[in-house]
């Protein structure tokens, strides 16, 4: 049945219904980013294991002080589409950075990683051509693949066999292929196998889009990614970051050769049509990439961090997935939402701030643990003692 008189009556039911599945969320309000933040009303400080901002730039001096000029020197906004009002020296200078940094010949910024995805897929295949991705690949990849009417068929989680059976029934009837992957898979943890990926794309003629959200920054020589780490590179593969992770400003970018960055300027309509990144976002961006590649301490302090978490779980029993490469993000699984939402507030009464994620996000509830550089010996230590006074309730 529906409402003759309020076209918004559906609403209601289905709210409740997401109570009773346990799926509703409320953003916590939290205070300036940090090892230790101030959470909630009345805020309380609370140790930060959950937030992306894994070498906690978003808070170094020398990047506030960049985005401060910025802002000083340009204004607060880039006040229109780069194609008209909105191209500052500080865009070419930011793309040629991140050029250099990731081994391409160009690279192009767009206003967010959702935007470069969703762009950059609709830009490169259509309702003609094939898409192939990872049935655990971030939100933003499935969605532009579906945006994009290109016939889309996922693979189970980092099943080569799989993808390779996809390309071998479907490859021959359409017009292009695209393979979508995360680098690191943002809520697990664990790391896309590229090397054998990219060897199918070589025998069937197949485009590579590598969302290394969660890579860049934090793997391979000065962070520059995943494929850095992995020894992998080839002239297929499309390699998406953001800037609002281990950077910690906003953006994303695409890194490529330069005949696929100029055709996504006339062809990606999520750049095309945004307002350039604003000057105190990409100052801040280039600020950033300059502290990854000239302060290895860093990204050491984070490696320690996470041998340090890795061997405590062990210890404690606590599953970890096996990650051939030392990532931030731990995922614990929990066996329903209800569960895994007492579990978040325990560690909050503990003094530690874990992300209960939930259905429909992912397949099965978990905790998210992310870590951070400037986390001590002594928050992990922390972390383990709450887990560990959670396994004792199970």
């Amino acid at each position: 049945m529906f409402s003759m008189s309020d076209p918004f009556a559906w609403l209601e039911p289905a709210l409740d219904a997401l109570h009773r599945a346990h799926w509703y969320r409320q953003p916590l309000l939290s205070g300036a980013p940090g090892a230790v933040v101030s959470v909630g009303e009345p805020p309380r400080p609370l140790i930060n294991f959950c937030s992306n901002d894994y070498l906690g730039l978003a808070n170094h001096p020398q990047v506030k002080a960049a985005a401060i000029k910025a802002i000083e020197q340009w204004g607060t906004g880039a006040t229109g589409s780069r194609l008209l009002s909105g191209q500052r020296c500080l865009h070419a200078q930011l793309e040629r950075a991140i050029a250099r940094w990731k081994g391409t010949e160009a690279a192009l910024v767009f206003s967010s990683g959702t935007a470069a995805n969703l762009g950059t897929i609709a830009a490169l295949v259509d309702q003609r051509d094939l898409v192939l991705g990872d049935a655990y690949n971030h939100a933003c990849l499935k969605k532009g693949a579906r945006l994009s009417h290109a016939a889309f068929y996922e693979y189970p989680h980092n099943n080569v066999a799989a993808l390779a059976q996809l390309l071998e029934t479907h490859r021959s009837q359409y017009r292009r292929c695209l393979i979508l992957t995360d680098g690191v898979f943002s809520m697990d943890g664990d790391v896309a196998p590229l090397q054998e990926i990219l060897s199918l794309a070589e025998a069937y003629t197949a485009m590579v889009l590598v969302d290394d959200a969660h890579g860049t920054g934090v793997l391979g020589i000065n962070g520059a990614g995943t494929l850095a780490a992995l020894g992998q590179s080839s002239p297929t593969v499309i390699q998406m970051g953001t800037l609002s992770k281990a950077l910690g400003s906003l953006g994303g970018y695409i890194a490529a050769s330069q005949a696929l960055i100029t055709y996504l300027q006339h062809r990606a309509s999520t750049w095309i049509y945004s307002t350039g990144l604003s000057p105190a976002d990409t100052a801040a961006a280039l600020a950033a990439l300059e502290q990854l590649q000239t302060n290895p301490t860093l990204r050491q302090a984070l490696e320690e961090r996470i041998q340090q978490l890795e061997v405590g779980l062990q210890e404690l029993g606590w599953p970890v997935l096996p990650r051939p490469l030392p990532t931030p993000i731990f995922c614990l699984p929990a066996p329903d939402p209800a569960t895994v939402l007492q579990w978040g507030q325990k560690l909050q009464e503990a003094g530690c701030w874990v992300a209960a994620v939930r259905p429909p996000t992912v397949p099965f509830s978990r905790l998210r643990i992310t870590l951070r550089a400037d986390h001590t010996p002594e928050h992990i230590a922390q972390l383990l003692a709450a887990l560990a006074a959670l396994l004792k309730r199970c």
